[in-house]
């Protein structure tokens, strides 16, 4: 198996970092590779920073895949969905060192950090579902509306619209921005900093905060598996007159 996510650990930090030589897009062997590695960091109750290659975090799911057939993009799909229920209930702190573009599924694993870190510069950060004929999945209504500014939803989830690094802290993708450069050296110090916090402090009151939140969230993820399967079946009788 080609190897999309690398894993590496120094004083209970997890660095993990998404790197498929292209453009980082999500498919199936990708979110395994990803929860593989989540794994690992739980296990050893690290604090992770998850970051991307070159200039891109990440540019959303694979396309190709649903073109593999239903099976395929059922599981990338609703791997996805449960990725950022997973990433929103890890129980240490996460940073996320956004070094690029992040678009679609890219800008929804963004918002599942606890600090999100992005690199000043020419980067798009879009939701482009509508842009791109889709419907906003449950999941994804779900989970920006619970972190994204008020002010800024609508544009974000109806209208496509694009954001640079500097107005997404606004809109809310993002919390700081710095060069490139800084990027993961910003990130490990953040880490080294919530390496003091009390671990069971830190998890308790993060599931006291996030409970109903994730409640509503397994919720819509189950929405979008219910809206997926009917849709397929809808498809299966259409081809068949």
């Amino acid at each position: 198996m080609t190897e999309l996510v690398t894993y590496s650990i120094n004083n209970g930090i997890a660095t993990i970092t998404m790197d498929d030589g292209k453009s980082n897009v999500a498919s199936p062997d990708f979110l395994d590779q990803l929860n593989a590695a989540l794994d690992a960091a739980e296990k050893a109750n690290a604090i992770v920073i998850l970051t991307g290659r070159a200039e891109v975090f990440c540019a959303g799911f694979d396309l190709r895949v649903l073109r593999t057939g239903v099976n395929n993009a059922f599981k990338m799909l609703m791997g996805g969905f449960w990725l950022v229920h997973r990433m929103m209930s890890y129980p240490r702190p996460v940073i996320i060192a956004c070094n690029g573009h992040a678009i679609a599924l890219g800008v929804f694993i963004l918002l599942t950090g606890d600090y999100r870190v992005g690199a000043e510069g020419d980067y798009k950060l879009v939701a482009n579902e509508v842009q791109n004929g889709l419907t906003m999945p449950h999941c994804a209504l779900a989970l920006c509306q619970h972190r994204v500014n008020p002010s800024h939803l609508s544009r974000a989830m109806l209208l496509s619209e694009v954001f640079t690094p500097q107005a997404a802290i606004e809109a809310g993708f993002l919390d700081l921005t710095v060069s490139h450069d800084q990027v993961m050296p910003t990130a490990q110090k953040l880490a080294e900093k919530y390496a003091q916090l009390d671990d069971t402090a830190h998890q308790e009151s993060k599931l006291r905060m996030r409970r109903s939140f994730l409640r509503q969230l397994k919720r819509a993820i189950k929405a979008d598996r219910r809206g997926f399967v009917l849709q397929g079946v809808k498809r299966m009788f259409a081809s068949k007159k």
